[in-house]
């Protein structure tokens, strides 16, 4: 038992019941009564005539009881380790007093220039036995590229 489908109202139309209208265009339209039928001749719009179920669903009639609310997803934060450093490290430093914090920092930050000083004077130091050794043996000087291991510049001859 195939039902079809009003093409005005949307309603089922069981079989041996309705009328089937067909357009010059051989376009087939299914009516379940004479009342859709007309109004589909007079060339009414469906979605403003009340009772026909596209109304209905433009306007959201009678569906309230099926379709509850969507309910909207939470984000849920989770506290994970990074890399290098424990779960329990980070809860730790987090529970420090921040004054207590700042002063580490401080010191980790005081560290690290001194640190980074004494790198620059031991440099400063070589470079200047580099220079006194190279102020002796003045005729061996290479450039950074020749003691790389780069080819030799050749001159340019004339014809």
């Amino acid at each position: 038992m195939k039902v079809e489908l009003d093409s005005f109202s949307s309603r089922k139309i069981y079989p041996g019941k309705g009328k089937l209208f067909v357009r010059g265009d051989s376009k087939s339209f299914r009516f379940s009564n004479g009342k859709s039928e007309s109004l589909f001749l007079q060339r009414k719009n469906p979605r403003r005539i009340a009772w026909t179920i596209l109304y209905r669903r433009m306007h959201k009639k009678g569906i309230s009881e099926e379709i509850t609310k969507k309910r909207t997803r939470r984000a849920v934060k989770h506290q994970r380790a990074i890399v290098g450093a424990s779960l329990d490290v980070i809860k730790e430093k987090r529970s420090i007093a921040p004054a207590a914090r700042a002063a580490a920092r401080a010191a980790a930050v005081k560290e690290g220039k001194e640190k980074k000083a004494a790198a620059e004077s031991k440099k400063k130091a070589e470079k200047a036995k580099s220079a006194a050794s190279a102020a002796r043996g003045q005729a061996a000087k290479v450039s950074k590229q020749g003691a790389k291991g780069a080819q030799v510049k050749v001159q340019a001859r004339t014809r």
